[in-house]
Formats: C-alpha cells, sequence, structure tokens
C-alpha cells in the first residue's frame, strides 16, 4: 500500500489542479473573447455626434463624427510597432464646429516629416473616442522643450493643448492631413493568450499523469518481484 502512497497523496491531487488551471484559463479565454467582440461592436457602430460631456466608464471606444479643424498645436509621441511603422503619433487640438476644443489622434508621421507644417482645413471626420494612459513606469518624461513624448497620457496632453481630456483616434477624413497615416482603433493589440495558457497546463496536467502512470507501473514492476 505504501507503493501507491505517492499516487494518493501527490499524483491525483496534482493532476487534478492542472486540469482545474487548464479548464479556468479556458473560461477566462471565453471571457475576454466576449469583452473582444463588444469592444468591435463599439468600434465598428454607426458614428454618432459627439457628446456634450463624454465619460470613459461610459463611452471608451465610442464612435463618433464631427466637423472641425486643426489648430496646428499638436504633440508628437515616438511610436513604433504600429500599422503604419515607425514615427510620430500626432496628437493635435482641433476645434470642433459647435465651439469645442478637442484633441484627435490622427495617426502616424514618419520620422522626417517632423518639421513640415499640418494641414490647416476643416475637416469631416469619424474616429472613436479613448482616454488612453500609455505611459510605464520606466517611460521617459516628455521633452517639451522638443515636442517629443515616449507614450500617450489623455490628461497630461489635454492640460498642454488646453483640450478637453478625451482623444478622438481618427479613423476616416473628407480631407487628410498628407503627412499623416491613420491608425485607427482596433484590438488586435490587446493581449489574449488564454488559450496558449490552457494548453501548457493540459500538457502539463498530461505530462503529470505519464509519470503518476510510470511510477505505478514501476510499482507493481517492484512488487511482482518482492
Amino acid at each position: 500500500m505504501r507503493r501507491y502512497l505517492f499516487v494518493i497523496l501527490l499524483g491525483i491531487p496534482g493532476l487534478a489542479v492542472l486540469l482545474g488551471l487548464g479548464v479556468w484559463q479556458m473560461q477566462r479565454l471565453d471571457w475576454k473573447q466576449d469583452i473582444l467582440a463588444e469592444m468591435e461592436s463599439r468600434i465598428a457602430a454607426r458614428p454618432v455626434e459627439l457628446p456634450m460631456n463624454p465619460s470613459e466608464d461610459m463611452d471608451e471606444y465610442l464612435a463618433v463624427r464631427l466637423t472641425g479643424t486643426p489648430t496646428g498645436d499638436e504633440l508628437h509621441v515616438l511610436s513604433s510597432g504600429t500599422a503604419a511603422g515607425t514615427g510620430y503619433r500626432v496628437i493635435s487640438a482641433w476645434h470642433t464646429d459647435m465651439g469645442r476644443r478637442i484633441m484627435v489622434d490622427m495617426g502616424i508621421m514618419p520620422l522626417d516629416r517632423k518639421r513640415l507644417n499640418p494641414d490647416i482645413v476643416t475637416q469631416n471626420i469619424t474616429g472613436n473616442l479613448l482616454w488612453p494612459n500609455d505611459a510605464a513606469d520606466k517611460s521617459p518624461a516628455p521633452d517639451l522643450e522638443n515636442n517629443l513624448w515616449f507614450a500617450r497620457d489623455a490628461a497630461a496632453m489635454a492640460e498642454v493643448l488646453q483640450a478637453e481630456p478625451f482623444m478622438v483616434v481618427l479613423r476616416d477624413s473628407d480631407n487628410p492631413d498628407r503627412r499623416i497615416t491613420m491608425v485607427p482603433v482596433d484590438t488586435s493589440n490587446i493581449k489574449n493568450d488564454h488559450r496558449e495558457y490552457a494548453i501548457t497546463w493540459f500538457l502539463l496536467a498530461l505530462v503529470w499523469a505519464a509519470m503518476t502512470g510510470y511510477f505505478v507501473y514501476r510499482s507493481n514492476k517492484a512488487g511482482q518481484k518482492d
């Protein structure tokens, strides 16, 4: 009986734990996919007028439409790994036709176009509301003298640009700035590794089961010799 004590005290409970972790990750996968589907639905919905007092809790990713004109005041965020490549993400102050001053994330401008003047033309645009704060603990502070930022920070940028503290991430325009490639909001960069985690736990459970079975086999062989 002592030969099987390992299976009783360690083998079976360990297998149960590993299987339970795999099932939990599958449940997390379902939860994450539901969230992503809801986000994608909001992003792709028919655009509405820009709300008067949008809030992050209620209106993040909301599709909006508006008419406005860039003021020429803009902040440049050094960015890489985007669909438009490496460059400066341009956060621009706009005056809307409703008399508001807002921020528009216009997209990525190549590094060699930093000193070109923006196109100051009225545009009819659509986009999605966002309250980004991409700064990590080790992100450098912005270099305000050279207009160089290393992360989007809606609150800090709104203070510098004297604008409302949210961004409209540009999706479409009838008269886009020729310097810039639009980078619309999507869910492609949102991490969703739960499937891989689940597979890992299930494979560990398989290995654990094989090791336990091998131990039982060796115990039986040893018992037969005795």
